[in-house]
């Protein structure tokens, strides 16, 4: 498949000699010296805080890794991000189109009567346990998976980023293990796609290929004024619902940010639209304008491993 310009450091990476590892039964392909080929997520802080990408590693300290039995074998958990930037499209879009995307037993996120939220984002994971691997999400906040209604500092919350809860329609990865991990032992829908985010302080572009090369989304857009936070000062979670061989799961993962910035101005934003899984998936949730746009050109990330959650059912 074609590809958009490749930075640098990324075409060293294609041309790194791989090795094949088994992963709960299925065979992957890893590079050769990485991360995850010398420690199988058990990475040794001290040599990544040496790293000139990495900012530190205290977030990490204070969240110790724990073994697991999972459906891709026994892991370790959370999942270490040390350099990641991001980049998020937040657009309103009608309930009941956003109702017919979603599993019945979850609700989507009202701002207003009869309108929701849905969001694209980019990920740029340059540093993590699994090695260098970008990804692209369309998402739908949704409301917490608990009995009991919806609070008014949910809802802010929510807004802010602070805390989300969300469903996932389309997760490309552009990695073997993001996609195997991500697919059968997160049961997110994840599939291998040509994949490129480039994230500074000064452009934002990611594009999405699909089957046949060409656009599947794709995003143009000038950085938003970034501001600089200490370690452990600013840190979001993002709660999402799977469903993993019939039964739901929660999976959280915790961002440390420390630069990042919003505008509210879609202004010096481009997003294509063009043919594929995720341009499908857009579509059907029939998005209005766009009235928030986050980048976060550095910041961290401690993804945990699912857990089975109690779902009430709910009416559509």
């Amino acid at each position: 498949m074609s590809s958009s310009r490749l930075e640098p450091g990324e075409r060293r990476a294609d041309r790194r000699e791989t090795v094949e590892i088994d992963l709960g039964g299925r065979t992957v392909s890893v590079p050769k010296g990485g991360l995850y080929d010398r420690y199988r997520m058990d990475t040794d802080l001290d040599e990544v805080a040496r790293d000139a990408r990495v900012g530190g590693v205290d977030f990490f300290r204070q969240l110790p890794k724990t073994r697991v039995d999972s459906a891709i074998g026994p892991t370790l958990t959370p999942n270490y991000y040390y350099r990641i930037s991001t980049a998020r499209l937040t657009m309103p879009a009608p309930s009941r189109a956003i109702r017919a995307r979603l599993p019945k037993e979850l609700a989507p996120l009202e701002v207003a009567p009869g309108l929701g939220l849905v969001s694209v984002m980019f990920f740029r994971y340059d540093v993590c346990d699994i090695d260098f691997y970008t990804e692209a999400a369309v998402g739908i906040a949704v409301k917490p998976v608990r009995h009991g209604k919806l609070g008014f500092f949910d809802l802010v919350a929510g807004l802010k980023n602070e805390h989300l809860d969300s469903y996932v329609l389309s997760l490309p990865v552009s990695t073997q293990i993001a996609q195997v991990r991500g697919h059968a032992g997160y049961g997110f829908p994840k599939w291998v796609t040509a994949l490129d985010v480039d994230i500074t302080a000064q452009r934002t572009t990611a594009r999405v290929a699909n089957d046949t090369g060409e656009v599947d989304l794709a995003l143009t857009a000038s950085t938003p004024k970034q501001t600089a936070y200490p370690s452990g000062e600013r840190v979001g979670s993002l709660t999402s619902y799977t469903s993993i061989n019939g039964a739901w799961h929660s999976t959280l993962s915790q961002t440390n940010v420390l630069n990042a910035g919003t505008t509210r101005s879609s202004g010096g934003v481009s997003l294509q639209i063009g043919e594929g899984r995720m341009a499908d998936d857009l579509r059907s949730l029939k998005p209005k304008r766009i009235i928030q746009f986050d980048v976060m050109t550095e910041g961290q990330l401690a993804l945990h491993m699912p857990v089975p959650t109690s779902v009430p059912s709910r009416n559509k």
